[in-house]
């Protein structure tokens, strides 16, 4: 079913990547469980959604911190990212989002802004075969504080030379959805994966 969209006229839309246009969290948490498990580091699927929208790098340190570890964080990051290349074949395209994606191309331009590095964003949107459907792409890295923080959708807005308050943005975690809300931007939520696909729950 399609997810409707917020009142009014606009004129960008912005979309989280991981869980919003990718059906990839399951496959990111698989990833993370790998890269974690040498280190003795644990990380349920609550915390792992509430988190979602974070850069990876704040979630291993805060993992150290929590846990009392010391796991190197660019080394974990990069295991992390090596499994999720290796389980990307797996990945599809979030069915509700997608429709939009088909339905405004070539209308109004689109964003890309993810806590995730843009090499995995990149490889994700490839996979799917929409990476050239995105003007922008706005990654970790490319600003300086990350969700829930309305730098990085304000950031794309500014390049895609859009008002924030004409842009719909399209995000399935809390982090995101303040971001969004911060930024002056209106927002559709995109339902978790046990939502989407209730029958898929035992």
């Amino acid at each position: 079913m399609k997810m409707p969209l917020p009142e009014g006229e606009f004129d960008a839309y912005l979309f989280d990547c991981d869980g919003t246009i990718a059906d990839s969290m399951p496959v990111h948490h698989r990833a993370w469980l790998r890269a974690l498990e040498p280190w003795g580091a644990t990380f349920d699927e609550e915390l792992f959604y509430a988190w979602g929208g974070r850069p990876p790098a704040t979630v291993i340190a805060e993992l150290n911190a929590r846990q009392g570890l010391a796991m190197p964080v660019d080394e974990v990051n990069e295991q992390r990212e090596k499994y999720f290349q290796e389980l990307l074949p797996e990945v599809t395209a979030v069915p509700e989002v997608l429709e939009h994606i088909q339905d405004a191309y070539g209308k109004v331009p689109f964003a890309v802004v993810s806590g995730s590095a843009r090499d995995s964003v990149t490889a994700s949107l490839t996979a799917l075969g929409l990476l050239d459907r995105f003007d922008v792409l706005v990654c970790a890295g490319d600003y300086v504080n990350g969700k829930p923080d309305p730098e990085c959708f304000l950031a794309a807005a500014e390049l895609l030379d859009v008002a924030p308050e004409r842009c719909v943005v399209f995000e399935d975690t809390d982090f995101g959805v303040r971001a969004a809300t911060a930024a002056g931007m209106a927002v559709v939520r995109v339902p978790p994966p046990w939502q989407r696909h209730p029958s898929d729950v035992s």
